[in-house]
């Protein structure tokens, strides 16, 4: 499926999708009986929810608040652990969550409603935890800036997690939010190969266009991480130290990694792509995640998740650790500011008092 990080629609057991496949004969002549096959195209679809922003008790997350405008995300990343949110509504976390979104066009009206309430008590809000929030339909729908307005009239702050260099169409609202210590952005960046970046995020900014994006944003003095998201072992991993070196050279203030996840449909999403673009070390790669899984693909219980365990996890946390020590990355913690918060007016009559 060239352009599209998942390879097949199907591959999920769960809740009402259904399940197909092809006769080998049919597909020899699907063309000549059927005529050409149509090419895949995105769709969009507006949603009008009653709430936007979601809360969390998790253990394992730094941020108890997160706002999601689009369900789906066209950038195609084949391990997004955010793929399995398509199967709740019956649909595919395959194909369909890269080509059938959902956009939510009313969020920063309704968060407005929310920062408004009385009991409402400031704390970071999230952007980019499940879905990315400046995918190519930002574009068109700017409601991440919109967010981003919101934030700096209220003075609440934000963070953003993002794969794209459009991050830098808000650089004013960032430059603004980030003078009064109330924001901070993080580009996750898993190589410094366009050509496997493309097969693994076949829709998101090159490499090279999301490490210029952190310079200009470290150059206009708002704080930044360098996410090395996921590291997939024997594919991705070999450019950690590269990838923090160039970090450091223009001032990134911090980085992380986090270690392949595979929950639900993505693992038999990603052992497929693995199957077909590096059927040479397929194998390799399973055995390196199961080993730092407890002999599983994916480990989902609290506490644990986030942490890989054995010798491969190990090793990864020691090389990120000297490669940050070199590149002269501190990883100090920053913690923005919630004692500006101011509430929005209500509408009607109540904001006349």
């Amino acid at each position: 499926m060239h352009g599209r990080g998942a390879q097949s629609g199907d591959l999920s057991t769960r809740f009402a999708l259904p399940s197909r496949s092809a006769d080998g004969d049919w597909l020899d002549a699907r063309e000549t009986v059927d005529g050409p096959v149509d090419k895949l195209r995105t769709t969009v679809t507006e949603e009008h929810p009653k709430a936007v922003l979601s809360f969390n008790k998790s253990p394992d997350i730094p941020f108890d608040r997160s706002v999601n405008a689009y369900r789906g995300c066209e950038h195609g990343c084949i391990y997004c652990y955010a793929r399995p949110t398509h199967a709740f509504h019956d649909l595919s976390p395959g194909l369909d969550f890269e080509t059938k979104l959902f956009v939510k066009p009313n969020a920063p009206i309704i968060l407005r409603e929310t920062f408004a309430r009385a009991g409402y008590r400031p704390a970071p809000v999230a952007m980019g935890t499940n879905t990315d929030p400046y995918q190519p339909i930002e574009a068109q729908y700017r409601i991440t800036r919109r967010i981003l307005e919101l934030c700096l009239e209220c003075r609440h702050p934000v963070t953003i997690t993002t794969k794209s260099d459009r991050v830098l169409r808000d650089a004013d609202l960032l430059t603004e939010l980030a003078r009064r210590n109330l924001t901070a952005v993080s580009l996750s960046v898993t190589s410094l190969d366009p050509q496997l970046s493309r097969l693994l995020e076949p829709r998101a900014a090159t490499p090279a266009k999301r490490l210029a994006a952190l310079g200009v944003l470290t150059e206009m003095g708002v704080p930044t991480n360098i996410s090395i998201a996921p590291v997939i072992p024997a594919v991705t991993d070999i450019f950690m130290e590269t990838l923090l070196q160039a970090a450091g050279k223009i001032g990134v203030s911090s980085a992380s990694w986090i270690a392949l996840r595979l929950p639900h449909e993505v693992a038999p999403l990603f052992r497929e792509w693995l199957a077909v673009h590096f059927p040479d070390r397929a194998s390799k790669v399973m055995a390196i995640v199961q080993d730092m899984r407890d002999g599983r693909d994916n480990d989902p219980d609290y506490f644990t998740r986030m942490k890989p365990k054995g010798i491969w996890a190990d090793l990864i946390r020691t090389r990120f650790r000297i490669a940050c020590k070199r590149a002269g990355i501190k990883n100090e913690d920053l913690l923005l500011d919630c004692s500006q918060f101011r509430r929005p007016p209500r509408g009607g009559q109540l904001s006349l008092f």
